[in-house]
């Protein structure tokens, strides 16, 4: 059996041997999102709120491609590589995620391509 996966051309595409999302009955797995931008591929570095927005636009962007939206994510996991950025995180966060899903937010010591955050989403297809 095949798995289904989520894929677009509107979020960054997957950097290792992995999908944008898997969808296993009615989840939706979706891989971390860095701040990359999806058209060159690049990092989009800057402050903590600017690669934090990047972020939130490629779950959106996926989220759209799975045909939901924010309202449909149950839980999100946030890495941040430093602790010191959690109240800036935390203000762009909660202007997206209204519906308040259970969340975990974990210091790391890295995060692919040296950026500072990434954050990974479970989104329940309605």
């Amino acid at each position: 059996m095949r798995i289904p996966t989520i894929n677009t051309n509107n979020a960054p595409k997957a950097i290792g041997p992995y999908s944008q999302g898997v969808m296993a009955g009615d989840l939706i797995f979706f891989s971390g999102s860095i701040p990359l931008c999806p058209k060159s591929g690049e990092v989009v570095c800057g402050s903590i709120t600017k690669q934090t927005e990047q972020v939130i636009a490629n779950i959106s962007a996926l989220l759209k491609a799975a045909g939901i939206g924010f309202d449909n994510i149950v839980k999100t996991t946030c890495f941040l590589t430093s602790m010191d950025d959690f109240a800036e995180f935390n203000e762009v966060y909660s202007k997206h995620f209204i519906s308040k899903p259970a969340r975990s937010t974990v210091a790391v010591s890295a995060l692919p391509k040296g950026v500072d955050v990434e954050i990974e989403v479970v989104a329940m297809k309605a």
